[in-house]
């Protein structure tokens, strides 16, 4: 459980789709609405958190706050028991919890390395939950609704899905492929933006 939590701390990422009248793959162009503004680095949300590894799996409830480039990720289970809360800014990231003490790294994907050994692009979650890519070497898989549904990156596919017409996902699966067909799967349920 020590892994998990540290993982879905830094995480915090990501079910199943049924892609139906969607496009092909696109690489993303740079124009307006695919560069990030100070206001979309601005979001609270709530909701829980899922990981599965070929080792381990667990699941926790979580309240991420996002302001700019400073956030707040707090990580708890049932009833707040296993309290865990993640900060970071510019080159100071820290993770702190009963079980594991304080963490400290200079950006969440050493933090998630220190913690766990994996290795993940966190830093695009903060994209990934806005149904954005990172990167302009992203494959965007988009629906009839020109929303993405599937955002392939930095060795992640990340299937979105959303409610009736919202324009902002509620559920992320973010897969990573290992050796001999296992993977690294979390899931990412927003109840409340």
């Amino acid at each position: 459980m020590r892994i998990f939590s540290n993982l879905s701390l830094s995480l915090l990422a990501a079910s199943s789709l049924a892609l139906t009248g969607c496009q092909q793959f696109t690489k993303p162009q740079l124009d307006p609405n695919t560069i990030q503004t100070e206001s979309d680095q601005q979001f609270s949300l709530q909701g829980k958190i899922g990981v599965r590894t070929p080792e381990q799996t667990g699941s926790a409830f979580f309240t991420w706050v996002q302001q700019q480039q400073e956030f707040d990720i707090e990580l708890s289970g049932i009833l707040g028991v296993g309290k865990t809360q993640i900060t970071g800014r510019p080159g100071e990231v820290s993770l702190n919890s009963a079980k594991t003490g304080l963490i400290q790294a200079e950006t969440p994907e050493e933090l998630l390395k220190t913690a766990t050994g994996w290795q993940a692009p966190i830093t695009h979650l903060v994209n990934w939950v806005q149904a954005k890519p990172a990167t302009v070497q992203a494959q965007i898989q988009r629906d009839s609704a020109k929303r993405a549904v599937k955002i392939i990156e930095d060795g992640w596919s990340v299937e979105l899905s959303y409610n009736e017409q919202a324009h902002m996902p509620n559920r992320l699966i973010l897969k990573q492929a290992l050796e001999n067909g296992a993977e690294n799967r979390i899931t990412m349920v927003i109840q409340n933006r």
